[in-house]
């Protein structure tokens, strides 16, 4: 090769090489391949907890159907409303008990699962129609009404499905969809998307009293940067709350209970009550889901844990045994990232470390994790705003979503806007500046950086 040829070749290799690492320009590098490095037990637990995790995540995976009757849809109780059909077709991504798939990327190689909903197990003629906000190859998400017809606050979630027409479900059930149509028109329309579930055993078992002091040795540095922060708390006795978008949820159990009547229609426990009070929709005593007086497999009082309990036990057994994700940060430009990312004040939120307190689970006492969140609400300003109040969290309040596992989730924010279509991670942080934000001045600071340093702090998120 001639001298000229190979300074050519040469330049095109530098020139790849700015690109790919931001001089140039910045780009979400998007999920990282490889492993999934998530999805397994927390490492500590005893021989019999993880054959607990095993058979619990088995019944996470399980599939439901009206009344039990079909072949590969063992569980039962799925509606009258329902968005999808098993607790693991929205969590799966990278692994089950993550967030939402994608078609083509990360690990999970299925359309969007809710798709299927509107035509699995229908009779001829009885399809329905999939909501124009759900596409192939967009986010598994909800959807909530903001306002009643009469203007008065609702904020609760309009399922997207229901058992109507289904060859298991009553005859006498002739429930509608909701009119999505009408409701986007009229801009009363949100969403949401599964949020992971990994590792949240550990933030199930923090306590009060090292989440406070943590949010507080940071009050000097927040305030300095016009960021607040403080605890949604249940209404019954006060306590911190931690799980859901706007950690409107106590505890795993309620979070559990809750989503499976909510999301699969499935009464249980928690929440005994069919939603809606459609009576030519109930198929099943209520609750449809409960804990087993015999053991359903033998008939007699004993049994394993799993076979004596409900599901909505076992959901929460599962998450709560989730070991958290692993990072891979290696490279110069990653380290560089996570030193940028302190820099900016992006960790003031996104709360390194936290510790767990004394536990009853093996080897999981005062347990050191790096969730990225403080587990405390924020005033994330108009351009995020839902107009969704839930414990004490406002319109325009969201929990600190947990960056753990990053690395190879596909869509951001708490409505998937920001995802492959759209700039994914990058378009997530600036989505985080808007009038009334309390990320302004940290945005701000971002936005100062030079197209490389912002790089930087995107390979470092994907390496988390």
């Amino acid at each position: 090769m001639r001298a000229h040829d190979w300074r050519l070749v040469l330049l095109r290799l530098v020139f790849c090489s700015l690109i790919a690492t931001g001089a140039f320009a910045q780009v979400d590098p998007g999920p990282r391949g490889g492993p999934a490095n998530a999805g397994g037990p927390l490492p500590g637990l005893s021989p019999a907890e993880i054959n607990f995790f095993n058979a619990a995540k088995e019944v996470f995976q399980e599939i439901d159907s009206v009344s039990g009757g079909i072949s590969g849809e063992d569980g039962k109780g799925l509606g009258p409303t329902f968005n999808a059909n098993s607790c693991a077709a929205c969590h799966a991504q990278p692994a089950t008990g993550g967030s939402s798939p994608h078609p083509t990327l990360g690990q999970v190689l299925t359309p969007n699962p809710q798709i299927a909903m509107a035509t699995l197990d229908r009779l001829f003629g009885k399809n329905q129609t999939v909501p124009s906000f759900i596409r192939a190859d967009g986010p598994v998400r909800e959807a909530r009404f903001v306002k009643n017809a009469d203007g008065s606050d609702d904020g609760g979630v309009h399922a997207l499905f229901t058992i109507a027409g289904r060859v298991d479900a009553p005859s006498s059930c002739t429930l509608d969809q909701p009119d999505f149509a009408t409701q986007l028109a009229n801009q009363n329309v949100i969403f949401r998307i599964p949020t992971p579930t990994f590792g949240l055993g550990l933030v199930e078992n923090t306590s009060e009293e090292f989440l406070v002091a943590s949010l507080n040795n940071t009050a000097s540095q927040r305030a300095a940067l016009g960021i607040g922060g403080r605890f949604n708390r249940s209404g019954n006795d006060g306590t911190i709350t931690k799980f859901g978008w706007k950690a409107q949820n106590k505890s795993l159990l309620i979070f559990a209970g809750e989503a499976y009547n909510v999301e699969q229609g499935v009464t249980n426990e928690l929440f005994p009550n069919e939603r809606g009070g459609i009576q030519s929709c109930e198929a099943n005593p209520t609750p449809e889901d409960h804990s087993h007086v015999l053991n359903e497999a033998t008939g007699g009082t004993t049994g394993t844990l799993t076979q004596m309990s409900s599901d909505a036990v076992s959901f929460a057994g599962f998450m709560r045994f989730l070991a958290p994700p692993t990072n891979t940060t290696n490279t110069f430009s990653e380290f560089n990232g996570k030193f940028l990312f302190n820099a900016v004040g992006c960790n003031l939120c996104h709360t390194t470390t936290m510790v767990s307190e004394e536990s009853p689970f093996t080897g999981q006492t005062e347990v050191v994790y790096h969730p990225f969140s403080d587990f405390a609400i924020h005033h994330m300003g108009q351009g995020l705003a839902d107009g969704v109040s839930q414990g004490a969290a406002g319109p325009d309040e969201f929990r600190t979503a947990p960056l753990w596992g990053a690395g190879q989730r596909i869509f951001f924010l708490h409505d998937g806007r920001a995802g492959p279509r759209n700039g994914g991670l990058l378009r997530a942080i600036f989505q985080h500046s808007s009038t009334g934000s309390e990320a302004n001045a940290v945005i701000s600071k971002f936005n100062s950086l030079s197209p490389s340093q912002k790089q930087d702090i995107l390979n470092f998120l994907r390496s988390l």
